[in-house]
C-alpha cells in the first residue's frame, strides 16, 4: 500500500469517527427536549448512516478499490458544499466555513493522489 494510500484511508477513517461523535451529541441532545422527536430521530438515523458509509469508504481505500476513492471525494465536494452554505446568507459563519473547508481539502487531495498512485500501480495493457 502506498503512503499517499495509507493516508487518505487514515483521513478518511478520521472523518468518520468524526460523524459518528455527531451522531452522540444528537443523542445527548434527544434527553434536552427537541422540538421534533421523529425529525431528531430520522436525523440520527441518518448521520450513523453517514458515518458508516463514510467508514466503508476508508476501508475500500485501505483495500486499494476504486469505489472508496469516488465516494470519499463525493463527501468532501459535500462537504465544501456545506462549507460555502455556512459562509453565506443571513447567518454566515466564516470561521466554521473555514473549519469545514480546510481538512476536507486536505482529505480531498489525499485521496486524488491515492487515486493517481492506483492508476501507477495498474498493469498497463497493450492497446489493440
Amino acid at each position: 500500500m502506498s503512503r499517499a494510500t495509507r493516508t487518505a484511508a487514515i483521513l478518511v477513517g478520521i472523518e468518520a469517527v468524526g460523524v459518528l461523535a455527531l451522531a452522540a451529541l444528537q443523542v445527548v441532545s434527544l434527553g434536552s427536549g427537541v422540538a421534533s422527536l421523529p425529525s431528531a430521530i430520522a436525523l440520527l438515523v441518518l448521520t450513523i448512516a453517514g458515518a458508516l458509509a463514510v467508514a466503508a469508504f476508508a476501508r475500500a481505500i485501505a483495500r486499494a478499490q476504486s469505489w472508496g476513492r469516488s465516494g470519499a471525494v463525493v463527501v468532501q465536494l459535500l462537504v465544501i458544499a456545506v462549507a460555502i452554505g455556512a459562509a453565506t446568507g443571513e447567518y454566515a459563519h466564516p470561521g466554521m466555513a473555514l473549519a469545514l473547508t480546510v481538512p476536507a481539502a486536505i482529505v480531498f487531495v489525499a485521496v486524488i493522489l491515492a487515486a493517481r498512485d492506483a492508476g501507477r500501480d495498474q498493469p498497463r495493457t497493450p492497446e489493440s
